[in-house]
């Protein structure tokens, strides 16, 4: 049983896919900081000096003045700014792997086309080989290709 997952974890798939889980992560976090620490700062002082993060609805009926105080109230929140940079963050990764993999596309040979071989029987819709000139099944003439 350990030679099995051994021979599983020395794999090149496996290993792989390792490797792009830490890449993904560090590149999540570079991504994090870029839009909380980059561009939400300015895009608040656009909008009114508004902090993103720090944007919520108490679902108790109460008011809070900030953030920290309904969280140490303990209050039902909708944390809806942290949502708001997550999507934000989401959608540069979503588009960075949008990116990356149409580049790797690129540089791919493309796929050979198939080996013809055969041809489809005009009158009974069995394949036959393509330089077939009367069906062997039902016996009608066939078009040379």
């Amino acid at each position: 049983m350990l030679k099995e997952f051994r021979d599983f974890v020395t794999r090149g798939n496996v290993l792989d896919l390792a490797v792009a889980v830490m890449i993904g992560a560090a590149f999540g976090k570079i991504v994090d900081s870029l839009v909380n620490d980059v561009l939400m700062p300015p895009i608040g002082l656009i909008l009114g000096r508004i902090d993103f993060s720090k944007l919520f609805i108490p679902l108790d009926g109460q008011q809070y003045a900030t953030l920290e105080e309904a969280i140490k109230a303990e209050a039902p929140l909708i944390k809806y700014g942290a949502f708001l940079n997550n999507l934000i963050s989401f959608m540069i990764v979503a588009f960075t792997i949008f990116l990356l993999i149409k580049q790797v596309q690129r540089f791919r040979k493309p796929a050979l086309p198939p080996n013809v071989s055969e041809k489809q029987c005009v009158a009974c819709c069995l394949m036959v080989p393509l330089k077939a000139t009367r069906c062997p099944h039902c016996t009608s003439n066939l078009q040379p290709a």
